[in-house]
Order: structure tokens, then sequence, then C-alpha cells
């Protein structure tokens, strides 16, 4: 985030403002002056002002057709650039359609600002118009809430928020503005100083010792790579750290893209959806390696099984993770690239443990031969991928097609790889691509989403079309709720509650009633052409794959059962 200047008023660090200075031309000059080029929303009564003072800015505004998408597209922005993302709304309706999105910015630790208009400080309190305590309503789900009642402080207090956005462990803050606080005059003279946090501190180097003991001992140690290395930028950290002790590693959803795609020790996604080379060896290792991950639930499976057997090293920047599911013999708290600098135990001999792993990496591949004519989903997603090349970013929804993604599809970096994984909202992936897209238009950026999760913000295709956003769209139809329904085969003795889709429309009819380029995928023979065309489009474009919907994700691990039981096809 930039410094704010230390003398310079609004006016003297914008271009020319009207003659007469509102709060809420104070609210677009700020945040011109802290660098922030492109916002997303939706107006109405309350956030008006605001809307006003847009006028002549240098704010990009990206009208979206739904508040949520708003979240989501700055969400997407955000884990590209590590830079807080903006989006606003009104009060009431406005601010409630947010909140999906600030909940999924937070379960995945997402830098976002959240700008929501709010009644007049003087009806606060008595169920006026579209008054909702959006304050309250979204406590758990941010880092911190702001309103700002005082419009000489609107400067101060959005600096402050994206440096509490920004630093430690990211994350959304609120900021509540009262539509009088908004329309006063205001003429404010930006903060004296710079309110940016300072950086994890480095770890202790006693705690660093202790585990190069451990490290140096093992027999059989597994690194652990959660999304908390991105968050730390501790990539190439983690890279040269694989490379200088050959230990074999394993990652979390968030975590995928960490380790390099090629390395031959990575052994790719762990949990319950995780390959069995990387679940066994975490369950026979006898020292895990935790960075940056936070023992989930879906990458543990049950926690008293996993690694049962192993000592733990756990490193995170955020020390209330350490120790809160699981004890660790060996606690780094603080700066990750930093600590992965300074643990250095020398090539560990463990070379029957590497080939032991590796060995088993080759015998659990993914196979692809997949027997018929029908397009086998897995194959397609990896062919996918691998034709874009490190330009490749996925922007991804929530069900089957998330688990063959993260299995199937080749990541060169962390922030590649966009999905709601904490939260697991659906309805993410389209506005998540668009936010992507207009961030990175050089990329290949690809919504890859299915029948189900692309309805809950289909109406973001108008947005995609409007501002010619070059996102691609990969729409997987099985007609079926297909997470849900593999779930009812194997643990509700197929009952198939309420999960047929036989009714979609079709979609690539859809996209063409709003402007868009589509086509339709039915055989393994199209795939081929539909991938060139989808990647060498300029403008948005949407390919509908028809899918088997009976084809499941495999592995799978049953619900309450130990990571090394996996359920196979």
């Amino acid at each position: 985030m930039t410094a704010l200047p230390a003398t310079q008023t609004l006016a003297e660090a914008s271009p020319p403002a009207p003659a007469k200075q509102t709060g809420a031309h104070a609210v677009v000059r700020t945040l011109e002056v802290l660098g922030v080029e492109r916002v997303f929303g939706y107006p109405g009564g309350a956030i008006m002002p605001v809307y006003d003072a847009l006028t002549g800015s240098s704010l990009k505004h990206i009208l979206v057709r739904h508040e949520q998408a708003a979240a989501f597209a700055a969400d997407a922005q955000a884990r590209l650039t590590g830079k807080a993302g903006v989006c606003l709304a009104t009060s009431g309706p406005g601010a409630t359609n947010l909140l999906t999105g600030i909940a999924n910015a937070y379960m995945d630790s997402v830098p976002m600002i959240i700008l929501t208009g709010q009644v007049p400080s003087g009806l606060m309190g008595t169920d006026a118009f579209q008054e909702v305590d959006v304050f309250g309503m979204s406590m758990p789900v941010v880092k911190h809430s702001i309103i700002i009642r005082d419009p000489m402080r609107i400067p101060e207090m959005i600096a402050e928020a994206f440096a509490i956005a920004e630093g430690g462990r990211p994350g959304p803050v609120l900021i509540d503005l009262p539509k009088d606080v908004l329309q006063a005059e205001a003429y404010p003279t930006l903060p004296p100083e710079s309110r940016l946090s300072a950086g994890p501190s480095p770890s202790r180097q006693a705690d660093l010792d202790a585990a190069a003991a451990l490290l140096s001992s093992s027999e059989r140690p597994v690194l652990y790579i959660g999304g908390g290395v991105a968050l730390g930028g501790a990539v190439e950290a983690v890279r040269d750290f694989m490379g200088r002790t050959g230990i074999p590693a394993v990652a979390t959803l968030k975590g995928l893209g960490c380790a390099h795609p090629e390395a031959e020790n990575f052994l790719g996604m762990l949990g319950m959806h995780g390959g069995r080379a990387a679940n066994v060896a975490v369950d026979e290792c006898d020292l895990l390696v935790c960075c940056g991950a936070r023992f989930d639930d879906r990458a543990t499976g049950r926690l008293d099984s996993f690694a049962k057997g192993a000592r733990i090293i756990h490193m995170d920047g955020d020390g209330a993770e350490i120790g809160k599911l699981r004890t660790a013999d060996a606690a780094i708290e603080g700066d990750i690239a930093d600590a992965l600098a300074r643990l250095d135990p020398g090539y560990l001999d463990i070379e029957d443990w590497r080939k032991s792993c590796r060995e088993r990496k080759e015998r659990h591949a993914f196979r692809y031969d997949a027997p018929g004519h029908g397009v086998f989903a897995p194959a397609m997603l990896k062919q996918l991928s691998e034709a874009a090349g490190d330009d490749f970013i996925a922007a991804c929804d929530v069900g089957q097609h998330q688990m063959w993604v993260a299995q199937h599809c080749r990541f060169s970096r962390p922030e590649h790889h966009l999905t709601s994984a904490g939260l697991g909202a659906m309805g993410y992936g389209l506005p998540a691509g668009i936010g992507a897209a207009m961030e990175r238009p050089d990329a290949k950026v690809v919504t890859i989403t299915g029948d189900g999760s692309v309805m809950m913000n289909i109406q973001e295709l108008a947005t995609a079309h409007r501002y010619g956003v070059p996102v691609r769209i990969l729409l997987l139809d099985n007609a079926s709720l297909g997470l849900v329904r593999q779930w009812q085969e194997y643990f509700f003795d197929q009952n198939f509650s309420e999960i047929d889709l036989y009714d979609n429309p079709d979609f690539a009819e859809v996209a063409h009633a709003f402007g868009i380029e589509a086509f339709t995928v039915h055989s393994r023979e199209e795939v081929p052409a539909a991938i060139d065309r989808l990647l060498n489009a300029r403008g948005p474009i949407l390919a509908h794959v028809l899918i088997d919907p009976r084809e499941n994700v495999w592995p799978l691990v049953p619900p309450g059962a130990s990571n090394a039981d996996m359920m196979e096809d």
C-alpha cells in the first residue's frame, strides 16, 4: 500500500475537485491516493454520494449485477496481487448481499476493503428504510470493522483499514459510511504518517535449532504445505527448502502451486480427495513439517489418526494456529520465508524414503484412459492446464469440478489457483474469473464451473460482456449437483434427494442471449479443438461441456475415517 504523504491535503494530492468537497469526495480521493485503480460495486440510496463523487475520478468502477459478485471479483483481484481488493454497496440488502463474499475472504485470509453505505447517523437504530446493522452482522467474518462518524477522519481511517487488511494475516475490513457523513462538507488533511503494519517478526533461533535437530534425526519426514506459504511470500523459500533437503512434500487445496509442479518429491494434494501417494506418505511419516497449514478437517480426515506416529514441526506467521489442533514438538512463529531460509539441516539422508514415496506416486498416478466416447472431465482439465502453460489461472467454483481441478490441473504459482477453499461458496467462479481477467488480461484466465454453481451468479455474464472481459468459461454439465449426489450414493443409501438438474437450460444459448460467444462439447473427439478455441478467444467465451452424470471424484476419504482408508473406483 502506498504511504500517504505527510502534509498534502486531498485536494493537493488528487486531480482538481469540485469547489465544495464532501465526505464522499474524501472517500474517493483517499482511494486514489492509496493507489486503488479498480473498485467493484452496485449503487443504491445510502452509497449514492460516493457514486456522485466517482464522476471524474481516476477510479475504474466495475458495475456488477449482484453485490455478492462485487465481493468475489475483488477477492480474486486481491489473491492475484496481494493488495486489498475494494468493493462497495449500499445499505440494507446491498450490505447483506456482500456478506457471503466477506466470509469467503475471511476464511481464506484475503485482504479486502468493503465500503457500505449506511442510513444517516440520526436514523441509525430506528429500523429506518434499508437499515441493517452490518457492523454487527459482519463481525464474525471480518478482521476489523469501522463506522466513520466524522468526515474529517475519513482519510486516516481508510488508510488504517488498508493497513489492517494487508498486514499480518490478511483479511477483510468493513467500513460503514453513514449517508450524512458522506454528504457533509469536509476538507480533511491526509494522515501525517503511514499506518502500514510491520511485517512478521523473524523466528527465534532456538526454535529453528530444535526443528533442525528433529529433521536431522528423522527417517521419514514430510513437508505439509498450506495456504500460509503464499500469504507469507514464501513460495521460493519452500521450493529452495525442498531442493536443499530433498524432503517429500504434500499440499492442501490452498497450498497447490507452492511446490514446483514438476518437482520429483512433490506428491500432490492430501486430504479427502487427495492422492493415495500423498495421504499414505503422511500416514507413514515420522516427522511432519507443517508449513503455513492449519490442520483443516478436509486435509486431515480423522485428526487423531492424522500422521499418528509423527512428531510435528509447525511454522506459521499466525501464532494462533500453532498448537490449535495439534501439539507441536517444535513451534516456529514468524516470517515463514525467513524461517525456511535459516532452517538448514542439509540434504537429508533419507534416500530409501524418497524412493518409496516416488514409487508410490508413480504406482498410484491418475489414469486418463477412461472407456467410452464421452468427455472425461479429469483428462480435459489436465489437457487444458498443460496447453495454457504457466499463464494458466483457474477461477474455480465449488463441487466435483473443484476437486478435479485440484487433482488434475497444473499450477505454476499458488495465486493462479483461485478457489473458495474454507467457505466452499458456490457462485464464486464467474465473478472471480472476471476480477482475475481484468487484473491479468494477458493471462489465460479460465472460470471452471458446474451446472449447479454457474446458476448462482450467472447474471455476471452481463458484466463480462459489458467490459469485454477476456475470461474463458468451462462449464461442466452433469445435470446434477454432482458432489452431493456422490455422497448420497455412498453415504445416504442412494437416496438421491433434490440433486437432479434435468431441467437445466441450454447454457450455450443462455450465453448467446448475453452476447457472449459459446459452443457445446458433446464428445471426447471434440475436446482438443474446444481447448484451442477457448484459449485463443479474445473476449468472453463459454464452452458448455456435457459429461456423464454418474462420474465421481476418486479417491475419497469417507466421513470420520482416516486418510489412509481411501475409497477408490
